[in-house]
């Protein structure tokens, strides 16, 4: 098997990503290898046909407890999954793909869409990404860097502490 090109990237538990074709610039993520997919925060999902391709509207508020910024995505439903959480709670999810950039590379994810309100992260990156070239080091942290400060100090939370802690 072929290894992909950046097949030596370490990256650390949770990380700053884009999603460029969702227009969310940042959005902290944890990195999870015990997870196969990946999982998105999504609110507001309405589901509906664009001819014969059956799609999904959605809202991302890439910043953790706040609605700054909020985006409003569509994209063509992948799949239909039932997901077990952490919890053991199984749960019917939505599927989609998302390109996703991680230190620099975009990946196309499968993602799966749910209320991560609860979570600390607004975004976890399965094991079916990571494969696509990185190595997880649990002990390290941003180690594509953060957010741009003043971003992070714009999208304050509600209880006015930066959105990107945590």
């Amino acid at each position: 098997m072929k290894e992909p090109p950046h097949s030596n990237t370490i990256a650390g538990w949770r990380e700053w990503v884009s999603l460029p074709g969702a227009g969310v610039p940042w959005i902290k993520a944890k990195l999870d290898t015990g997870a196969r997919t990946s999982s998105l925060h999504a609110f507001d999902l309405e589901e509906h046909r664009r001819g014969d391709v059956p799609t999904v509207r959605f809202t991302v508020h890439p910043w953790q407890g706040s609605d700054h910024d909020a985006v409003v995505v569509e994209c063509p439903v992948h799949d239909r999954r039932s997901v077990r959480s952490s919890s053991g709670h199984t749960e019917e999810r939505i599927v989609v793909l998302m390109d996703v950039v991680l230190l620099g590379h975009a990946v196309t994810a499968e993602v799966t869409l749910t209320n991560r309100d609860e979570m600390g992260f607004r975004m976890l990156i399965g094991r079916e990404a990571l494969r696509q070239g990185f190595l997880v080091d649990s002990a390290r942290s941003f180690a594509g860097g953060r957010a741009p400060r003043d971003i992070r100090r714009r999208n304050r939370g509600r209880d006015g502490v930066e959105a990107s802690r945590g």
